[in-house]
């Protein structure tokens, strides 16, 4: 979400005041279990950096508007990412391997910080008593 409100923010940052009308319409899609969930925002993600954003990309660009043009292509590459991402993660709902690996790897607790080493979550958090839920991959990226 915090992607998108920055895709916003770019978007609106040529936008050289005055009113603006938007009429325009959402897919207010149903809400399903998880799996369900992921699969369909990684084909709203696929419609927006395949369709969306590329149409609009050409558009911008026959207007005269490339600094615009460049912003849609660039954004597009992250909407192509988001829509890997949800594929991953709904891979991993559908073996069953969000909190079970086939190998060791570091658990994080995003609760109280406490890291498990093995090759699933605990199913409470032996320091702050919170369920697996809590757990994610430690991503030691600094």
């Amino acid at each position: 979400a915090e992607n998108e409100k920055e895709h916003a923010k770019v978007f609106f940052k040529y936008l050289e005041g005055g009113e603006v009308e938007i009429t325009a319409s959402y897919p207010a899609g149903v809400i399903g279990n998880t799996l369900q969930n992921l699969k369909a925002a990684a084909d709203g993600e696929k419609m927006e950096w395949s369709v969306l954003y590329r149409d609009a990309e050409k558009v911008a660009r026959q207007e005269g508007f490339e600094d615009i043009a460049v912003s849609f292509k660039e954004i597009a590459e992250v909407e192509e990412f988001h829509e890997s991402r949800y594929r991953k993660l709904a891979a991993n709902v559908a073996n069953g391997e969000v909190f079970k690996k086939k190998a060791s790897v570091k658990w994080h607790c995003t609760n109280c910080g406490y890291v498990h080493e093995g090759p699933e979550a605990p199913e409470e958090c032996p320091a702050c008593k919170h369920p697996r839920a809590y757990y994610e991959l430690l991503a030691e990226n600094y």
